[in-house]
């Protein structure tokens, strides 16, 4: 009997991703049903599947107590989801980067702060330029960027919503350099792309205008990815590791297990790798 597989997306993007329609063919050359379905849909059986991808599931972090709740009656269910719910758990909230960093993982620079201790932490970077992130968030809402003590910023802190906050000085190799983003496919390296915001901005994302160029990592940035993996203990059925290169040295920004864009149309051999990953693991 072919197997089914529930791709999850979310309501603004129910469809899948144009750029995701190559992966529906390869999943079914590899001899799987995929569907498309939003994960907020009540109205889904979703032991209905034998298992559940992750794909555009972009809302997640606007309704993360839903989002973890849905996790959990998929666990109850016994359904299966890729990546893992325990490491989609663990991978949500970016105070990973401060348990990675104690395991021995070079990430940029990073502090925790909320409420008043946002403010605390902020003072002490006093004259630096700085970026501010939710822990719990994706694709740059609610991240801002400025000098720490300027009254622009300390606007734009007044406007946050009240939640907990990663605070890292402002790395301009992202301006200058680039963001390297490296996809590991069933725990081997699949390919690499360097991202690079317009003129003028720092978020690399192509929503916000970002370009990603296809590179072959150096020795060091690609050997720095793998010891991310490691360290962090895991083997996910895909993952995506973000960073840059400072001073020589290759800084962990963000490994993305949840919902990470795995540049498809930079590779499009990496669709066949991850369909067969999937026929695989059910």
């Amino acid at each position: 009997m072919t197997k089914r597989i529930a791709l999850a997306t979310s309501a603004e993007q129910a469809e899948l991703h144009e750029h995701d329609l190559p992966l529906v063919d390869a999943l079914r050359a590899a001899g799987l049903d995929p569907v498309a379905e939003v994960w907020t849909d009540p109205s889904v059986d979703w032991s209905a599947y034998d298992a559940i991808l992750l794909r555009s599931v972009w809302d997640y972090h606007q309704r993360y107590d839903d989002f973890t709740e849905w996790l959990a009656q998929l666990d109850k269910a016994g359904v299966p989801v890729f990546n893992d719910s325990d490491l989609v758990r663990w991978n949500g909230d970016k105070r990973y980067l401060l348990e990675l960093r104690e395991r021995g993982v070079a990430i940029v620079p990073s502090q925790i702060g909320a409420g008043a201790g946002l403010r605390e932490v902020v003072t002490g970077l006093n004259g630096q330029e700085i970026v501010i992130k939710p822990t719990v968030g994706a694709g740059a809402t609610h991240t801002i960027r400025g000098i720490a003590g300027s009254p622009e910023l300390d606007q734009a802190i007044d406007e946050l919503p009240d939640t907990v906050y990663l605070v890292q000085p402002f790395q301009p190799e992202v301006q200058t350099d680039g963001e390297w983003s490296l996809v590991f496919i069933d725990g081997e390296f699949s390919h690499a792309v360097v991202q690079r915001p317009v003129a003028g901005d720092y978020r690399v994302q192509l929503m916000f205008g970002g370009a990603a160029t296809p590179a072959d990592p150096p020795p060091a940035v690609l050997e720095s990815a793998r010891t991310v993996l490691t360290t962090a203990g895991v083997h996910p059925l895909y993952a995506r590791v973000d960073g840059l290169v400072v001073n020589g040295r290759f800084l962990l920004m963000e490994l993305e297990l949840i919902e990470p864009y795995l540049f498809f149309p930079q590779s499009p051999e990496a669709t066949q790798k991850l369909a067969s990953a999937v026929a695989a693991r059910i």
